[in-house]
């Protein structure tokens, strides 16, 4: 198994809003890969900064590029995720890039969009991490205190990111009870 972690768009795009990566860089500096439809989702026009932020991961060599070439095993997945199978919804090219690189390279899918990629983690048993799994372990590696991850959870509230719950502490709570 791979100990890469292919980022989803919102997932990364929580810290790079913030702009505090510094969590992503002492936990898996060197292990993200943003499938190359992640970082053209980053290259909107009109929010330059976060492609800027990327840009700087990469020239940091915490994140690198993957391209999602034709003819692959992971090209034939994305494609089919982005048109829908029957009886399935089709998911953004962010999501399907990365679930369809996790499964090829065995690797964690890194997605706050729980509500579409659920069906795939099931269905391709992916190992799966979120903005709060993120934070939690940085939490037990005392990269950060309670109060420190409530801070950049509203930070991230803030500029709109999607999160399951109100506050960081109330996240670690209700993932105390799902265990």
């Amino acid at each position: 198994m791979t100990n890469d972690l292919f980022f989803d768009t919102d997932c990364l795009s929580a810290f790079l809003w913030i702009n505090d990566t510094s969590i992503l860089h002492e936990l898996y500096g060197g292990q993200i890969v943003l499938p190359e439809p992640v970082y053209q989702e980053l290259s909107i026009p009109n929010i330059p900064h976060l492609k800027q932020r990327a840009d700087a991961m990469i020239s940091n060599e915490d994140i690198s590029v993957k391209a999602i070439e034709a003819g692959t095993e992971e090209y034939e997945l994305y494609t089919t995720l982005v048109r829908g199978k029957k009886g399935q919804k089709s998911i953004g090219r962010g999501e399907a890039g990365g679930i369809a690189l996790a499964k090829t390279y065995n690797g964690i899918l890194a997605s706050n969009n729980y509500k579409d990629i659920a069906p795939y983690i099931e269905m391709y048993n992916l190992k799966h991490i979120d903005t709060g799994e993120i934070l939690a372990e940085a939490l037990e590696k005392e990269l950060i205190t309670e109060s420190e991850g409530n801070n950049i959870w509203q930070k991230m509230l803030a500029k709109k990111r999607k999160l399951p719950a109100n506050t960081f502490s109330e996240y670690l709570e209700n993932r105390k009870k799902d265990v």
